[in-house]
């Protein structure tokens, strides 16, 4: 399976969030391709747009083409109150802690039928619940950690006493509901923080969602305006989706919904973008393996050497490492076969030291 990433859906009622879930979900990837994925009532898989691996799977005639997927979580029982445990807040905290990104859907969209459980629309009001509800659930963390660090470091302990000046800083932040991700902390900091794994430390970017209307032309939004401006601030992506069109889409054939897109005035799927935007928020590259069996796409950390790579297709692979055979996908496309890119001199041997590349076709050595 080549998915280990995870974004966390929130969202206060009625703001679309659960049409825009139902909509990854129904989009859902065959299962058939991920077998060792148990697929949860509040789990979504989706393949990763990306129409490489259909092309080098007619290239190498693979019998299977298993592309790159994400797993969206659904996460339930979001209202003021949940870091007290309101609503489902307990059962709330604990998925989100584990997902490695948050898509925060917002209301952009005005609708008499559609009650607000807060009475209007303001995005910035609901973001505010939100991350106010993240940031108290944090604080509970950090104050409890900052006890057991303050008995530590009066004995002398040099970790202890580096850790709570930071401890004592980032409550301070929290107490005035600004997110850990938005403290202007350090890579250093970040990483005494780690095993916290606080909330609002997590990347986040906010879900627009807006009226089917809009969705050629939302310039005059009011509300996507000021979402994009909060974003800003504290350096969140935003995407603007309309979670009924969503909806719609996911009952389409891929050609009924690239028919309806090109009717509509768009050239992607919102959840395409989502998708997209979240590949871009956390970083992560594919590399492609292709062979007679299966084309398959796998997703990594922008960054990654080839030996860690590799393992992530088998930890045996990883441990045994010899070298990497690759070539650029670009480069393999234009040559039209391995074999004519390797008379030209573009299939490379790569060390345990390779940085891997966006779009790498490889093939790994290994000796275990």
């Amino acid at each position: 399976m080549s998915t280990n990433l995870e974004v966390g859906i929130v969202g206060l009622p009625n703001v679309g969030k659960s049409t825009l879930f139902n909509a990854i979900t129904k989009a859902g990837a065959e299962a058939a391709n991920y077998p060792f994925c148990t697929i949860e009532p509040n789990v979504g898989v989706v393949d990763v747009p990306d129409d490489r691996i259909y092309k080098l799977a007619d290239m190498f005639k693979s019998k299977k083409v298993i592309p790159a997927a994400m797993r969206f979580v659904d996460i339930a029982g979001l209202v003021a109150g949940a870091s007290k445990g309101e609503g489902l807040g307990n059962k709330f905290l604990s998925h989100i802690r584990q997902v490695d990104a948050i898509a925060q859907v917002v209301r952009c969209f005005d609708d008499p039928n559609i009650t607000h459980v807060s009475g209007s629309i303001d995005p910035i009001r609901d973001i505010e619940i939100i991350n106010t509800e993240l940031c108290l659930a944090d604080l509970d963390s950090v104050e409890k950690r900052k006890q057991r660090i303050e008995k530590i470091a009066k004995s002398g302990d040099k970790e202890a006493r580096i850790e709570l000046p930071i401890l004592e800083k980032v409550i301070e932040g929290l107490g005035d509901a600004i997110p850990v991700r938005a403290q202007g902390l350090d890579d250093e900091e970040l990483e005494i923080l780690k095993e916290l794994t606080l909330l609002t430390a997590k990347k986040s970017l906010y879900v627009a969602n807006i009226s089917e209307d809009e969705i050629s032309d939302y310039s005059g939004n009011e509300h996507v305006k000021r979402v994009q401006e909060y974003a800003a601030n504290e350096g969140s992506g935003v995407v603007v989706v309309s979670a009924r069109i969503e909806s719609e889409i996911a009952e389409l054939s891929d050609e009924e919904a690239t028919a309806f897109l090109e009717e509509l005035g768009v050239t992607e799927s919102g959840l395409d973008k989502l998708i997209k935007a979240s590949y871009a928020l956390l970083g992560l590259i594919n590399f492609f393996t292709a062979g007679e069996m299966e084309a398959r796409a796998w997703t990594i950390v922008d960054g990654t050497k080839a030996p860690q790579a590799a393992g992530k297709i088998h930890s045996d692979i990883e441990k045994g490492f010899i070298r990497a055979e690759i070539v650029a996908y670009d480069d393999l496309v234009t040559c039209g076969s391995q074999n004519a890119a390797k008379e030209k001199g573009l299939v490379r041997l790569e060390g345990k030291e390779y940085v891997m590349k966006d779009g790498d076709v490889t093939y790994f050595r290994f000796n275990v």
